[in-house]
């Protein structure tokens, strides 16, 4: 079939069996007359689709005709189109409707980072034909590098993580109500859950078994569709070496360099260069995200050993099962996205002793966070506190935060206030941070 045809097919079809779709928010709301370009950008499968269409959905509820609305996927199987097609689409809704006032039209552009030069057609779009553009993708670094250049100044970004706690009790029709015993318990039992299944909005409600095998999917997707083919990578058995090593490192500093010689004295033989290549590839496409170490010198942030944490539990736990029963483990690893979706800047303090994160305000640090899911040992607990005084003394806080499982209390050691707080209300009452 001719592809404007089946462009044409596609558009009307979707117009025509269109119906004002019940989806649930979420806490990510998208502008509508801001006259630039909106991009949201987000790990696969974690509902940049999904709130592109509650935009539009926002958009019909106020009066506009669906048919002023154009929502085109370039992850559609049946289009594989390449740069010098992309105009088809414009001549193909032309065509369909060409009483529209272009200008008043609202274009979404879903996973639109598929199309090599996509940001020239997008640019043209917006100097030409209509500011009102939607647009998404699953890879930060090359969306970024288009928007830093071609799309500078016109654009404003958002990014999109998997289910926070908050929304997976809204997808669970759960209300976060943590001051009524019986709901208490609720949220306590189902934070259990979510802490090993993870918040990719396709898995709630699904069985154990289909979970994983979504999940296993998700993650095959990724490794080998938005990795190993898009960045065209031979050594694969080096990239799921350098991957495993990651996952056994979550929450700890680790070395590129360690990791290196690791593979050196197993007679693999690979450029340095691989390894950092790779780091950043799984960074683009939000599998593992980096957590830097503090320092003022940006230089010594750059050299010293990074965190990382991967961008769902219940991937993390499809990838390797040993994670299935280390809660200290995923707890700290949702509790640092959860971070990461509200706070730019973030970091870990090490001195003497070690604080898990110190959130940023303008080059001025305002909280303080150790995370722990188990207090009850005198160890824990004295190296938790140890760790978020030496960090609250060095940047001059006053009070600071020690995340748990289900622990509560206030304490204070060297005029220094602490909040002892369960993760389940922190993540549903921003309010305690």
């Amino acid at each position: 079939m001719d592809r404007k045809i089946l462009i044409k097919n596609i558009i009307s079809t979707q117009h025509n069996e269109f119906n004002l779709e019940e989806l649930i928010d979420r806490e990510t709301e998208l502008p509508v007359d801001t006259n630039k370009i909106i991009v949201v950008t987000g790990v696969r499968r974690c509902g940049k689709t999904t709130l592109l269409k509650i935009t539009r959905n926002k958009i019909i509820s106020a009066g506009i005709d669906i048919k002023n609305t154009l929502f085109f996927s370039f992850d559609d199987e049946r289009l594989l189109l390449d740069t010098g097609e992309l105009d088809l689409i414009l001549q193909a809704y032309r065509e369909l409707y060409p009483e529209n006032d272009l200008r008043k039209c609202y274009f979404f552009f879903d996973e639109i980072q598929n199309i090599e030069s996509w940001d020239k057609f997008v640019r043209r779009v917006y100097d030409t034909i209509t500011q009102n553009i939607f647009i998404s993708g699953s890879n930060s670094k090359l969306l970024g590098s288009e928007i830093s250049t071609s799309l500078r100044g016109r654009t404003i970004q958002y990014e999109l993580f998997p289910l926070s706690f908050s929304e997976y009790l809204n997808f669970k029709h759960i209300k976060p109500d943590y001051y009524s015993d019986k709901n208490r318990a609720v949220l306590i039992n189902t934070f259990g859950d979510f802490l090993t299944e993870g918040g990719f909005p396709e898995i709630i409600g699904e069985n154990k078994e289909l979970q994983q095998r979504i999940l296993n999917d998700y993650y095959t997707v990724l490794l080998f569709r938005d990795i190993i083919e898009r960045y065209r990578i031979n050594q694969i058995s080096t990239l799921k070496f350098f991957l495993k090593k990651l996952i056994v490192s979550i929450g700890k500093p680790f070395s590129v360099n360690k990791i290196f010689n690791d593979l050196k004295s197993q007679g693999i033989r690979l450029n340095k260069n691989l390894l950092y290549e790779l780091l950043e590839y799984i960074d683009a496409v939000y599998l593992g995200l980096r957590l830097y170490k503090f320092d003022y010198s940006v230089v010594n942030r750059e050299k010293s050993d990074k965190k990382i944490y991967f961008i769902d539990n219940g991937l993390l736990n499809a990838i390797s099962y040993n994670f299935s029963t280390n809660y200290g483990t995923l707890l700290e690893n949702s509790f640092f996205i959860w971070l990461k979706n509200r706070y730019r800047d973030i970091y870990y303090f090490k001195q003497k002793k070690e604080c898990d994160f110190v959130i940023f305000d303008r080059d001025k640090a305002m909280t303080a966070i150790q995370v722990s899911y188990n207090i009850s040992g005198k160890d824990t607990f004295d190296r938790e506190i140890n760790g978020l005084i030496d960090a609250m003394k060095y940047f001059n806080i006053d009070s600071g935060l020690l995340v748990t499982a289900e622990t509560e209390d206030q304490i204070t050691i060297s005029d220094k206030m602490i909040k002892i707080v369960p993760a389940y209300k922190i993540m549903t009452d921003n309010r305690l941070l």
